[in-house]
Order: structure tokens, then sequence, then C-alpha cells
């Protein structure tokens, strides 16, 4: 054998790999990692759709309609600083850490939030939730970038996207019933017992397979500033927020101090001509954050318009919402097919559209004459949309990053996204607020305040339409 000709030792690991490649990502060396990782994105999916069926009780139950929209966006706030932190824990000790602990924070949150006895401590609840989930979704996508092979990426994607379709189909039907017949606090205490199995399977699998740095003598100590600046969005995404639901004169002095921190911050931690959608990277970062921003705001204000508008019960307003986790699974299904590839950013534009036109048609149903199955039909499409979007940008953002950058550029997708969130929420709050929105006391029949939903969803169509064309920029130029 010359020096140029592999070994037997090195053939025979070539041939493994690729004979894992062609099983997938539920071949013998996958099955366990995918298996876990993915129970850990069904915690999370779980979560997110019994919280927001039960929220409308909760919030009536603790005196806080008024504060509806900070329940959402308190938890955003806290992922902020998590993820920028778990972007550097990960690129420097590996993601192992990051997931544990977040894990532990967000089921530590639920338990908060389940026995909160006023509004604020529910939002603090939902704030450390969010620091969790922070730490979690940015260490998951680390976890992607350094165990699997790239063109296997864009199937555990798809998988995590699978991962919501039995929780949006049995989440808000369960966790209306147990709003209905035990309480609203049922929903959050029950969900921690579910950390165990993913814990147990996907740790061992992370520890072999993407456990400690990319490599000898890469980064080591944290990078503080970058730990500033997480601070500082977060703290200025808080303030931004605070202002929005406190309507008075004197708010401008937050919402001030807030902009102050949180403009500086974002410039520090985004890649350089995000804002202004430079091709490539850039645009990609950018991408997310708008497509995430308009549709979760306008999401979040779905069973409450159902309830207070329709007179629907949280069950029936919850699962109006069901259909569109297995839409988002199909929707990622189809970016995932190896023949979809020269179609990306065809396919993301595609996807923008459904978002902006299933976001347009939702408030239709505050006309009488409309059927409330409207809105399903609508969300199912819009979710398709954002299956086709996310998973894809997820998939682009790891293809752009070096190894030793994948933390700070997962962050920087992550930090788009809640970031994007809080600052649209925060404004549909004011909106909402301002037009009676607060008056309501979240019961059916409360108050008939058309106005102040039209408000929140038709900006959010226009907001979707502008990620619209964002997906024309992912396209980095040819030299």
């Amino acid at each position: 054998m010359t020096a140029l000709e592999p070994s037997d030792a090195v053939v025979a690991d070539e041939t493994a790999d690729r004979i894992d490649d062609e099983q997938g990502v539920l071949g013998r060396s996958y099955r366990a990692l995918s298996v876990g990782i993915v129970s850990v994105v069904l915690l999370i999916a779980f979560e997110a759709t019994a919280v927001g069926t039960a929220m409308p009780v909760a919030a009536r139950e603790l005196g806080g309609v008024s504060l509806y929209a900070f329940a959402f966006s308190g938890y955003f706030t806290t992922s902020l600083f998590g993820m920028v932190l778990a972007g550097q824990w990960s690129d420097r000790k590996g993601p192992l850490g990051a997931l544990t602990t977040g894990i532990g924070a967000f089921a530590a949150g639920l338990v908060v939030a389940g026995t909160a006895q006023g509004m604020w401590v529910f939002i603090a609840g939902r704030a450390v939730q969010g620091f969790g989930g922070g730490l979690v979704i940015v260490a998951l996508y680390v976890v992607v970038g350094r165990a699997y092979p790239e063109r296997l990426r864009p199937a555990i994607m798809a998988a995590f996207a699978a991962g919501w379709v039995v929780p949006s189909v049995v989440g808000p039907l369960a966790a209306g019933a147990v709003t209905e017949q035990l309480g609203w606090r049922w929903v959050f205490l029950g969900i921690p017992v579910l950390v165990v199995f993913p814990v147990a399977l996907a740790l061992p699998q992370i520890r072999r397979r993407a456990g400690g740095p990319v490599a000898e003598g890469g980064p080591g100590a944290f990078d503080r500033r970058r730990i500033r600046l997480a601070f500082g969005i977060s703290l200025g995404a808080g303030l931004l927020q605070y202002a929005a639901q406190d309507l008075r004169w004197l708010s401008v002095i937050p919402g001030l101090l807030g902009g102050a921190l949180l403009v500086p911050a974002v410039f520090g931690l985004l890649p350089r001509g995000t804002y202004r959608a430079a091709r490539g990277l850039p645009s990609v970062v950018l991408l997310r954050g708008v497509a995430a921003g308009a549709f979760i705001s306008a999401e979040s204000f779905v069973p409450l318009m159902l309830v207070t508008q329709r007179g629907l019960s949280p069950t029936l307003a919850g699962f109006s919402l069901a259909a569109g986790g297995v839409t988002w699974a199909v929707g990622s299904w189809v970016q995932a097919r190896p023949r979809m590839e020269p179609y990306r950013e065809r396919l993301m534009t595609l996807g923008m559209v459904l978002v902006a036109a299933a976001i347009a048609t939702a408030p239709t149903v505050l006309v009488p004459g409309v059927p409330v199955w409207t809105v399903a039909v609508a969300w199912g499409f819009g979710c398709f949309g954002m299956g086709l979007v996310i998973a894809s940008a997820s998939v682009l953002m790891l293809r752009l990053s070096a190894p030793q950058e994948a933390g700070a550029n997962s962050a920087a997708l992550q930090i788009s996204d809640a970031l994007s969130n809080v600052v649209l929420l925060a404004a549909t709050g004011a909106a909402f607020a301002s037009l009676g929105g607060g008056s309501m006391t979240g019961a059916a029949g409360s108050g008939s305040r058309p106005a102040a939903f039209a408000v929140v969803f038709l900006p959010m169509a226009g907001v979707a339409l502008i990620g619209a064309w964002v997906t024309t920029r992912l396209r980095e130029r040819a030299s």
C-alpha cells in the first residue's frame, strides 16, 4: 500500500458513514440521537400549543388581560439572553451543558407560572421558561450542525417540524379539556414530567457526537462584550415591551431607554448588513425574524379573538390552530426532498406569500356571517408556508456557517426570531390596548372590539409580504 492509499480502517469508516447517510436520520448511527433531540422539540411544541390554549383563561383569572401580550413577549425577551449565552457556550464548551441547563430552566419556569397567584408572577415564570428555551434551541441547532452531514440536515429539520404535529393536534384539545375540567394551572404543572425521557435518550449521544469545542486551541473564554450586548438586548426589549403595555406619557422614558439599549446590541449581535437585507447570511437571519415575528404576533391573538368575539370555548378556539401542526410538517417535508434543493429560494417566497394571505384572512371571522372554520383553513395554509420558510432558513444558515461559527450564527438566527417577536408583539399589544382590547375580561361576550383585533392582523400581513421580498436576497451573487 502506498502512502497515498487509504488504510483499511479509513475505508471501513467511510463505508460505514456512507451506509448511515443512505439510511437517513433513523439509521443505526443516528437513531438514538434523532429520537432524543426530536423528543426535546416535542416537549417545547407541546408546551407552546397547550399554553396558548390556556392563556386566555389564565389571563382572565389573574386579572391580566391588559398584559396578555406581555405573557408571550416575556418569554421571548429572556430567551434573547439565553440564545447568546448558548451560542458562546456551545462554540467554546460544546452544546451539552447549555442543553441540560436550558431544559432544567424551562421546567422550572413552568412550575412558577403554574403556581402563580398574580399576573406579574405568571409573567416571571414565562420569563424563566424563555431563558431555558433560548438555551435549548440554539444548542439543538449546534448539535445538528456538528452531528449530521449536510445532506441529512434538511431531513432532521423536517423531523423537528414533524415533532409539532401531535402536540398541535392533541395539545389544544388536551389543554382545553384540562383547563375546563381541572383548571388552567394543570396545563403548566403537567408538562415538566415530559422532560425525563428526552434527556435520558439524547444526552449520551450528544456527548459522544457533538461534545466539547470544535477543535483544540479554539475559542476559550466567553466573549464578555457579546454577553454584555446580550444583557442589553434583553433589558432593552423588556423595557420596550413594558412601555408598549403601559400607554401613558411616562412610558416614553422606559421606551426610549429600551431603544437606546436595543439598537447597539442588535447591530453587535446580528451579521453585518442584516437590517438592509444584504445578500446571503444577513438576509437569511432577517427573513427568520420577519417570518416568525409576523406569524407569532398574529397567532397569539387568534384564541383570544375566537373566545371573546365569536363565543368559542377555549377547547374549540385552540383546536382552530390544530391543523397547522400537520401542514407545517408537510411544508418542512417538502423542502427536505432532494429534488427541491434547486428551488429552495422560490419555495421560501411561496411560503411567505401563504403566510401573508393566512394572516390577512384570519380577521374576516370578525364579520358575524363568516364561519369560524375559516380561521382553521387559513391557518393551515399559513403553517404550510412557515414549514417551507423556517426549515429552509435553518438549512441555509448552517450551510453558510463555518464550524467554529455555528453557535454564534445559530444564536443570531434565533435572536432575530425572538427579537422580532418581542418588537412586533409590543407594537400589536399597544395597538390592541389603544383600541379597547385591554378592557375585555377574556370571557365570551365580554365586549365586541373588532377594530382592536383588525389592527393586529392586517399590519402583520404587510410584514409577511416584506418577508416575501427578502426571500429574493438569500442567494449570494456569483463572483
